[in-house]
């Protein structure tokens, strides 16, 4: 009687084992890497040429978990930090007329729905707050790589995302029929993974 005993004990044994979850990997944390983190703009003027201007300072984090395939990432950018190469042009943009910095200083992106095909990021659905309006974009990678820096040896992800954006959605009306509704917004990211602790939580 013994050995139906021991065989039942081995079974109720094998089938607790298969409800252990398995170890899997902790989200990982970002830190934007802002001397190459550059988002700019395009816009019609007048409708002979395309303007064109980028953010200089731009900051941020991002939450990436590969296994799961999900993550949450937040960009701030620095409205005065506006450059189209031209200063009295930028002034103007910068002004009551466009962005106002003065009472919006900031345009910030928030998402908490990455989309994944495998290990590459392709869709970031999230809120994009710009002249005090907060309205819903995605962004679309067209490439996104995730490696060791060959200078900085440390583990990084990077890619090219872009949306475009319409500026009355934003209550950004000057110059209607002159300058360009929409707005081509495109971003160029790079994030260093930050180290773990010793603890290594």
């Amino acid at each position: 009687m013994r050995k139906p005993m021991i065989h039942a004990a081995l079974i109720g044994a094998l089938l607790g084992a298969s409800f252990v979850p398995t170890a899997q990997a902790a989200p990982e944390q970002f830190v934007i890497d802002s001397a190459h983190t550059y988002p700019f703009f395009e816009v019609n003027h007048l409708g002979w040429s395309t303007t064109r201007g980028l953010f200089r300072k731009a900051t941020g984090t991002a939450t990436l978990d590969f296994a799961a395939k999900r993550g949450t990432a937040k960009i701030v950018i620095d409205a005065s930090s506006l450059d189209t190469a031209d200063a009295k042009r930028d002034e103007h943009l910068r002004g009551e007329d466009f962005l106002d910095a003065a009472n919006y200083p900031s345009l910030t992106f928030e998402s908490d729905k990455l989309s994944f095909v495998g290990d590459k990021l392709v869709k970031a659905d999230g809120q994009l707050t710009l002249h005090g309006v907060t309205k819903p974009v995605t962004l679309t990678f067209s490439q996104f790589k995730c490696g060791e820096h060959p200078i900085y040896k440390k583990h990084y992800c990077g890619g090219d995302a872009t949306t475009t954006i319409k500026r009355s959605d934003f209550g950004i009306t000057t110059y209607a029929g002159a300058i360009g509704d929409e707005i081509k917004l495109s971003i160029q990211v790079e994030a260093a993974r930050e180290a773990k602790s010793e603890s290594g939580s």
